[in-house]
C-alpha cells in the first residue's frame, strides 16, 4: 500500500469515515511495526486523487485518547508506506480570544507540554539533535493557506499551538500560563506526532478547526453529562461540525497545491548531518538500532 501523501484525523475522523465522505476506498491495512500495530491505513481516492487516510482516535469512536496513540507505530507505518508528506487534522480550544470555535487556523509552532510519551525513534541512540526552526512544514503550511483561501474558507494563517498530556483538560491557571508562554490554541495530539515525522525526514503540517474557548477565556457554567461540559454552547457546535464537514474539501484541494510542490523545504533531509558524517546509512529503518 504505498502513497506518498497520508492525512491522520483527529476528533470526527471517525464520522467521515462511517459516512464514506472521503472518496471511495480501495485498501485498507494496519501494518505491524516494531512498535507494535499502526492503526488501520485506508486508501482512498477522491476526485481522482489519491491518499491514504490514518484516524488517530479510532474508527467507530473516540475509542484512543491522545495519550494513549501509539505515535511510533502510526508514523513508522505511513513511512513504510512510501509518505512523503503528512497533513494532520486536529481540533484544539482557543486561548487566544481573536480565533473563534469553528474557524480554521495554520499552526507555524509549538510548546509540548507532554509527560509521558515515547516522543523519538531514536531512544539510547546518539542522534536526533534536530533543528525546529520550522517545527511544522512552510511548504504543506503555504499549500494549506492557498487551498484554504481558493475555497473561500477563512483562516488564520499562523498559530502557536500548545500540546498537553491529556487526557484531562487543562485548568485555567495552566491556560494563564500558556497565554503568557504565547500559545493561541491548546490541544493533545500534534506532540510528538511532528517531530517523529521530522526524524524519519517527512514533511508534516496541521490544520486545525477550533473547538471550544479553553477554560477561563470565556465565562462559561459547567453542564453535567455534556461535552466539553459546557465550554462548547450549541451554536459553537453547529460550527465546528460544518468545519470537519469541509475536510474532504480541504484535502482535495491541498493534494492539487502539492502537485506542484517539489520538495524544496529542509524536511527531507533532517538526518543528512547524520548520514554525512557515517553514523547511519540511506536505510531509514536502521536508524532505530535495536528496538
Amino acid at each position: 500500500m504505498k502513497s506518498t501523501v497520508a492525512v491522520i484525523g483527529g476528533s470526527g475522523a471517525y464520522h467521515l469515515l462511517t459516512r464514506q465522505a472521503l472518496g471511495k476506498e480501495t485498501d485498507c491495512a494496519a501494518l505491524d511495526t516494531p512498535f507494535g500495530k499502526s492503526a488501520p491505513l485506508h486508501r482512498f481516492t477522491y476526485k481522482n486523487q489519491s491518499f491514504l487516510f490514518l484516524s488517530r482516535h479510532g474508527e467507530t469512536d473516540y475509542s484512543v485518547t491522545a495519550p494513549f496513540v501509539n505515535y511510533r507505530a502510526n508514523i513508522y507505518a505511513l513511512k513504510e508506506s512510501g509518505v512523503e508528506r503528512i497533513l494532520a487534522w486536529s481540533g484544539p480550544g482557543i486561548i487566544n480570544k481573536a480565533f473563534r470555535p469553528g474557524e480554521f487556523a495554520i499552526p507555524h509552532d509549538i510548546i509540548d507540554e507532554t509527560r509521558n510519551r515515547e516522543s523519538t525513534f531514536f531512544k539510547n541512540r546518539g542522534i536526533g539533535f534536530i533543528r525546529q526552526s520550522h517545527p511544522f512544514c512552510p511548504e504543506i503550511r503555504a499549500g494549506l493557506h492557498e487551498a484554504l483561501h481558493r475555497a473561500e474558507i477563512p483562516h488564520h494563517q499562523e498559530a502557536v499551538y500548545v500540546c498537553t498530556e491529556g487526557p484531562r483538560l487543562e485548568s485555567p491557571a495552566e491556560i494563564r500560563k500558556f497565554r503568557i508562554l504565547g500559545a493561541d490554541l491548546v490541544g493533545m495530539t500534534l506532540a510528538p506526532e511532528a517531530f517523529l515525522a521530522r526524524e524519519l525526514e517527512m514533511c508534516y503540517a496541521p490544520a486545525c478547526y477550533l473547538t471550544n474557548f479553553a477554560e477561563g477565556v470565556e465565562p462559561r457554567e459547567f453542564e453535567k453529562g455534556r461535552l466539553f461540559e459546557g465550554m462548547q454552547n450549541e451554536e459553537e457546535r453547529t460550527e465546528v461540525e460544518r468545519a470537519v464537514g469541509r475536510f474532504p474539501e480541504i484535502i482535495v484541494a491541498l493534494l492539487e497545491q502539492m502537485k506542484e510542490m517539489d520538495r524544496a523545504c529542509a524536511c527531507k533531509d533532517a538526518m543528512l548531518r547524520y548520514k554525512k558524517k557515517g553514523a547511519i546509512t540511506n536505510d531509514w529503518r536502521e536508524w532505530m538500532g535495536d528496538v
